[in-house]
């Protein structure tokens, strides 16, 4: 069972298993000719999804949001909230993290040290070359702007899947004047690695094997890439940098 359940998102196995409990809940309620409160109902619901969670290895997170799914939904619904709300919420939440319950790479933002400590890694300025960088998952900006302003001898690069923080990118970048920076609405496993010589990423935990391996495969030798917090699995880092910022980051460094 937990073979096929790992082959689906996270969001899609809660969903599921949200149902699962739903429809426990509700077989035994009718068995035992039993009627239970609302709220009562959807605490039973969220006892019952947490534990199939557990059972089904979902990360230890998401056994606190089963569990309040239901009851939040009853008291939600309790309120008599105009339902305009709650189609608002969720049109917000998609176009700033659009996909990111499959491919569980939600926004985060690197903080002014890191930038800072980007800087101290790019290659060396050389007669007419420009080096190039690529972000992967460039959120709003931030890092593109800041690199193409202290470092104008670089072409800075990003690709962002989530339709309001492409769109704040693109607005960052015409209203700071850079034009050595450029960023593209899509997806980073379409990019194609092989042009840059630095390529940084600031995702999660997930993807960080599949984007290793895709490290490896594309970019050339003698290539850094960078990672923001979050390390590959069985391959340590040439370099680490570890800064005094509010996320305590750290940045892994490999040498293709």
């Amino acid at each position: 069972m937990r073979n096929l359940l790992a082959k689906l998102p996270p969001a899609v196995i809660a969903l599921l298993l949200q149902t699962a409990a739903f429809a426990g809940v509700l077989l035994f309620s009718r068995t035992a000719a039993m009627q239970f409160p609302p709220l009562l109902f959807a605490l039973l619901c969220g006892a019952l999804a947490a534990m199939f969670s557990l059972v089904a290895g979902l990360a230890r997170w998401w056994l606190l949001i089963q569990f309040l799914f239901a009851p939040a939904m009853v008291l939600m619904l309790a309120l008599n909230i105009p339902p305009g709300f709650f189609l608002a919420a969720f049109l917000i939440l998609l176009v700033v993290y659009w996909s990111t319950f499959r491919s569980q790479v939600p926004l985060y933002l690197s903080s002014v040290k890191v930038w800072q400590a980007l800087e101290t890694l790019l290659p060396e300025p050389q007669p007419e070359r420009n080096f190039t960088f690529m972000d992967l998952g460039s959120g709003v900006g931030g890092v593109l702007v800041h690199l193409g302003q202290a470092r104008p001898d670089g072409r800075y690069y990003g690709v962002e899947a989530a339709p309001l923080p492409f769109l704040l990118s693109r607005l960052r970048i015409m209203l700071s004047g850079s034009t050595n920076c450029e960023v593209k609405w899509g997806s980073l496993w379409d990019c194609n690695l092989a042009p840059y010589d630095v390529v940084f990423a600031y995702l999660s935990p997930v993807p960080m094997d599949e984007l290793w391996q895709k490290a490896r495969n594309e970019m050339r030798s003698g290539t850094l890439f960078i990672s923001n917090t979050f390390a590959v699995p069985g391959n340590p880092p040439q370099d680490m940098i570890m800064l005094d910022d509010l996320h305590h980051s750290t940045l892994y460094v490999w040498r293709l």
